[in-house]
């Protein structure tokens, strides 16, 4: 067998996991032709197929079934030794890596400008997806994350700040159309929605059992195309309160025995990171300046 390199299992398994190499590029933020030597290479080195190609992605043999199964165990093995490796080193220096969703991700920059003053030997790495990564993978360092709060015994949630949303309409709209007084009046009116994966979201859900789906007009799978809908005047959806604060909208008042919990964005880290002090120093940036 040839010299097997570690980034070849890594990229492989990443293909694996997505089901393609155009997926699997996206996620590892490289090209197509990159993902395809390395999946050759390790093919090559090992002398056995790890994927039948074809034409809705890749498929797993027997013997790639085998590499997926035997990867997250080695692959945070390699993860946490790569983590309380950086912890000893404590200048704030190198790659952070840092994924958020897609509707934070500008939000943070004020944060970021000024934390890259304070240590200009950083370089940050943003990887804006909606997706949950895992932690434990390595392939980030710290994941912002809406919502409850984590419950992994392995991560340390840290709270940044409350995410108020709300129903709200532009003032264009309301001025054509006014607002709704009650659920009765709901279908009188056009509406901005998430798609359906984000239906289990409690203010959502709570506003489409009322809704007839014709009253439903724009849907979209990130709430910041949600939000600029709403302000452009097409309808009443959600914005967050800090985004609405400073346009001319109109809020939605729900039914007043709705009790919905606020959510919260969380820093998030592995364990293993608790004393290294670029995660920590993050952390106290990104709470000045985003409370």
């Amino acid at each position: 067998m040839q010299s097997v390199h570690w980034d070849d299992y890594r990229v492989v398994y990443q293909v694996a996991q997505a089901g393609s190499l155009s997926k699997a590029a996206k996620q590892l933020q490289c090209n197509h032709a990159t993902v395809l030597r390395h999946v050759n290479r390790l093919e090559k080195s090992l002398s056995i197929k790890l994927f039948i190609r074809h034409q809705r992605g890749y498929k797993l043999t027997d013997a790639g079934t085998i590499l997926v199964n035997e990867m997250p165990d080695i692959y945070a093995g390699f993860s946490r030794l790569d983590n309380l490796l950086g912890s000893v080193e404590q200048d704030i220096s190198g790659n952070l890596r840092i994924t958020t969703l897609v509707n934070f991700s500008s939000m943070l920059n004020p944060a970021l400008l000024e934390f890259r003053k304070a240590y200009p030997k950083l370089r940050l790495q943003l990887i804006s997806t909606d997706e949950v990564i895992p932690l434990a993978s390595g392939a980030v360092h710290v994941s912002l994350r809406a919502g409850p709060m984590p419950q992994d015994p392995d991560l340390i949630a840290r709270e940044i700040m409350p995410i108020n949303m709300n129903y709200y309409a532009a003032d264009g709209y309301v001025k054509q159309r006014g607002l709704p007084r009650n659920t009765a009046e709901y279908n009188h009116h056009d509406w901005v929605m998430p798609s359906a994966d984000k239906f289990h979201i409690p203010l959502v859900k709570y506003v489409m059992k009322y809704l007839e789906n014709e009253q439903v007009v724009y849907q979209s799978n990130q709430l910041l195309d949600v939000q600029a809908a709403v302000k452009a005047g097409i309808g009443i959806g959600l914005v967050s309160d800090r985004d609405a604060s400073d346009q001319k909208l109109h809020k939605v008042k729900l039914d007043q025995s709705l009790q919905l919990q606020d959510d919260v964005l969380w820093y998030v880290y592995h364990r293993d990171l608790k004393h290294n002090a670029k995660v920590q120093a993050l952390y106290q940036y990104l709470l000045q300046y985003l409370k």
